[in-house]
C-alpha cells in the first residue's frame, strides 16, 4: 500500500513479503488493526524499544521510547488509547494516543523494522484519526525529531503539517518539530 492516507481505520493491509516472521517469499499476509489490550503491553513495549533502537540516524538526546516497559505502556494506554497491527499471529506495529491540548496526541508509533514500507504506519495513524473524530476532537498532533526526515514525510503524507519547532533542554538549536492534522468539524449530534 503506497498511499498511507488512503487507508481507512480497521482496513486489513496486505503485501507480498520477503522474510518477515519466516513467511515464504511472495506469500500474502493480511495485517489486521485492532484495539490495544492491557495484555499486549509487554509485547508492545519490546516492539517500541526495537523500533526506536533501529532509527536510521542517531538522535540526541536519546529517545525516551528506549525506556518503555509494560507498566509505562499500560499507563499510556490508560491515559488515552492504542491500537496494534497484527500479522501471522504477531504484533508488528502499534500506536498510542491521549487527549492533550484540544486534540489527541499521537505517540509511540512503532512498526517492526522487517514490516516497514507496507502501509502499516499509515493504517495505525488512521486509527488515531478515527478515535479523534469519535471523541469530537479538533485535531491530532504529535512531535518528532527534526533529523527523522522519513517520519516527517510519512506524517506529511498522512495530512500533518509542521506548526512549531521545539528544543530539548540543554540544546541550543531546535531538536524536534510539532505537527498537527486539523480534522473537519464533527457533524451535529441529532
Amino acid at each position: 500500500m503506497s498511499d498511507p492516507a488512503g487507508v481507512r481505520p480497521g482496513d486489513p493491509v496486505g503485501d507480498p513479503v520477503g522474510d518477515p516472521a519466516g513467511v515464504p517469499a511472495g506469500a500474502l499476509i493480511r495485517t489486521q488493526i485492532r484495539a490495544m489490550l492491557a495484555a499486549d503491553c509487554d509485547v508492545v513495549a519490546a516492539l517500541i524499544r526495537q523500533a526506536f533502537a533501529a532509527l536510521p540516524v542517531p538522535v540526541d538526546p536519546p529517545p525516551s521510547a528506549l525506556r518503555e516497559d509494560a507498566a509505562s505502556v499500560a499507563a499510556h494506554l490508560a491515559a488515552g488509547g492504542g491500537a496494534v497491527a497484527c500479522a501471522a499471529g504477531h504484533i508488528i506495529g502499534n500506536i498510542l494516543w491521549e487527549p492533550k491540548d484540544g486534540g489527541l496526541y499521537l505517540e509511540r508509533l512503532a512498526v517492526d523494522p522487517a514490516w516497514r514500507g507496507r502501509g502499516i504506519a499509515g493504517a495505525l495513524v488512521a486509527e488515531v484519526e478515527a478515535a479523534a473524530r469519535q471523541a469530537r476532537a479538533a485535531r491530532v498532533h504529535l512531535g518528532t525529531r527534526l533529523v527523522l526526515t522519513a517520519n516527517r514525510r510519512l506524517f506529511a503524507a498522512c495530512g500533518f503539517v509542521e506548526i512549531a519547532l521545539h528544543t530539548h533542554p540543554g540544546h541550543a538549536a531546535p531538536t524536534w518539530v510539532e505537527m498537527e492534522k486539523r480534522l473537519e468539524p464533527p457533524a451535529p449530534l441529532d
